[in-house]
């Protein structure tokens, strides 16, 4: 299926015995796609502590937000590891699920390998893997400059794009000026959505597209039609919100959406505590701050 447009990153809830909540997770790929009306969703990304997930609990996440999105939208697996070997491994895991795309980071612990070591890394793996590559630009002292990444693009079979994270946005204008015509470029950085997909980014792939989806799906929308005044609006609470979100730790927030039970992270990140209910006609949505209705009031009329 088509990678485009927006793709939130989908958090992951844990029980209290650190099992992965099976019931949320699915109530969640449907809202996002029913209710939000998303392109695409991501798995064992960052917003979904993919760092922290094994491969049996990677394939379970691919496995249910496949089975429930049943073709309506594409859905990409994350690989957030630390070696070549590793990385095949997951990719390998995933190799007889209809997963669009795997989304996978640089190596990055502690050093950064040279281009000539990064070039091969990403080669083996696509060699090795049965889906097409993208990388997950996210590492800051393992970024691929936008030089790399255009040579590993036109270079490596299998490798089809970048999730573009650096917040620099020259460099996402440099990537899109020299690779938009080999590869698909998403942003991935909250603040930038609207300079990114005016510049011509295929679409995102952020935290902030978890936390107000309907937003994020709105402002592509606009600026794909081409409705400036109304897409402004959307771009006042938008860019706010990306940085309220994560200046307020986005990624616990974001969890919030389907608190009507006890859901956590993984140890050791802070639980996740309950919110009041919206009222059932809203979705049962729970309010992103005690006692407010922000983001949600009056959007839904933008």
């Amino acid at each position: 299926m088509k990678i485009r447009g927006i793709a939130p990153p989908m958090v992951t809830p844990f029980d209290a015995a650190e099992a992965i909540d099976e019931d949320a997770f699915g109530a969640e790929v449907e809202y996002l796609i029913e209710m939000a009306g998303v392109h695409g969703l991501a798995v064992g990304g960052s917003t979904g502590e993919g760092h922290t997930l094994s491969t049996g609990e990677l394939r379970q996440l691919a496995r249910i937000a496949l089975e429930r999105a049943a073709g309506r939208v594409p859905i990409i697996a994350g690989i957030i590891v630390d070696s070549t070997r590793q990385a095949i491994e997951k990719a390998r895991a995933l190799a007889d699920l209809d997963v669009a795309a795997l989304q996978v980071t640089p190596v990055h612990y502690l050093f950064r390998p040279t281009d000539e070591m990064m070039m091969q890394h990403f080669a083996a793996l696509a060699e090795q893997a049965a889906q097409p590559i993208i990388v997950y630009n996210v590492v800051p002292w393992s970024y691929c400059s936008p030089a790399l990444l255009d040579r590993m693009m036109r270079g490596i079979d299998g490798l089809i794009g970048v999730k573009q994270s650096a917040g620099d946005l020259k460099l996402m204008a440099d990537l899109l000026m020299n690779s938009a015509d080999v590869g698909l470029i998403m942003s991935a950085v909250d603040a930038l959505l609207y300079p990114s997909f005016c510049l011509g980014a295929h679409g995102a792939i952020a935290a902030i597209l978890s936390a107000v989806p309907e937003l994020c799906v709105k402002l592509w929308q606009r600026v794909e039609a081409g409705d400036q005044p109304r897409r402004l609006n959307c771009i006042i609470v938008c860019c706010p919100s990306g940085t309220l979100l994560w200046t307020t730790t986005c990624r616990p927030m974001s969890r919030l959406r389907w608190l009507c039970r006890d859901v956590r992270l993984a140890f050791p990140a802070d639980r996740c505590r309950k919110v009041r209910r919206r009222k059932p006609r809203q979705s049962a949505r729970p309010c992103w701050r005690r006692g407010s209705s922000w983001p949600n009031k009056g959007w839904r009329e933008w």
